[in-house]
């Protein structure tokens, strides 16, 4: 029980925290194998790496895959090097044959680049099409620090605040939901993914996730007009960050802007907990108009 909460407690003060490299995060992978990789230096943790791993029936061998993967220094050379020298006894452990990550590093960030090739990294440049990426390539991130409700509503442009105001006076009403509300969300989510053509998972799945990750590190907040629901939203918040995950609008209504509202009601559960950032997640970043996910940039 003392490693455990030695590991939440690194895993959620680190600054490279990420809820997708969470234990809470592979047990909502549950169709996953998990193995969590712990680097620790005179009983201080130095770096983590939680890896999913899933069999390739025709091979009868493992993939491997770090979402957003390591939890530590990125400059941090000898912790880099250990957690990769560990991840190779795992491939070993489960004769896997490719073991992917994908850090939550900036393009720029050529030191980073420069250890990862040194510790036995290749980089995947020239990403062609959406097979080739799982997470976004481009994320947008707001800044929460040292904010509060009143500044952080000041930051925003002229037209933002207005719609925010404006859901309010035409009377979009916020609250947060239960697991029980999870079929309200759902049928909105299925209305989204009609409307804007996107693949919608199953209710079962949100229904896994929202009890994996209770109770602190996801909400469900729905926004209301007369009673009727017209949006609503998942975030995740781990560590220093809440993400916008999960979320969708009526067909009806979107002229109240309900969904401004509830980027702000997102934004302020991440102040409540004193979060850093704001993600709203990202783009897969392909720049050739003929592609499907042009339109996404």
């Amino acid at each position: 029980m003392e490693k455990d909460n030695r590991l939440n407690k690194f895993l959620e003060t680190n600054k490279k925290s990420h809820f997708l490299q969470s234990p809470e995060w592979a047990k909502v992978k549950s169709d996953w194998k998990h193995e969590m990789i712990v680097i620790e230096e005179n009983d201080e943790i130095k770096g983590t790496m939680s890896i999913l791993l899933r069999k390739v029936p025709i091979f009868n061998r493992y993939i491997m895959y770090a979402p957003r993967g390591f939890v530590c220094d990125e400059h941090d050379r000898d912790t880099l090097k250990k957690l990769t020298e560990k991840a190779k006894e795992v491939a070993k452990k489960y004769k896997a044959f490719i073991f992917r990550l994908d850090p939550d590093i900036s393009n720029d960030d050529e030191e980073f680049k420069k250890i990862a090739e040194e510790v036995g990294y290749k980089i995947k440049k020239n990403i062609k099409n959406i097979d080739q990426v799982i997470q976004p390539k481009y994320v947008f991130r707001l800044d929460l620090s040292n904010k509060t409700e009143d500044e952080l509503l000041a930051s925003f442009n002229q037209k933002t605040r207005y719609n925010i105001r404006l859901a309010k006076r035409k009377g979009v009403e916020i609250r947060t939901g239960t697991k029980d509300d999870l079929k309200i969300f759902y049928t909105i989510m299925k209305e989204t993914g009609s409307r804007d053509n996107f693949f919608i998972r199953p209710l079962s799945y949100f229904e896994h996730l929202y009890d994996c990750m209770q109770p602190n590190h996801v909400k469900l907040i729905i926004a209301e007009h007369e009673g009727n629901p017209i949006a609503a939203v998942m975030p995740i918040l781990y560590g220093n960050k809440v993400w916008y995950l999960y979320g969708g609008s009526s067909n009806k209504y979107r002229n109240l802007m309900p969904n401004y509202l509830l980027q702000f009601e997102m934004m302020k559960w991440g102040l409540e907990n004193n979060c850093d950032i704001y993600d709203f997640r990202g783009v897969s970043g392909f720049k050739n108009e003929n592609d499907p996910q042009y339109r996404s940039i």
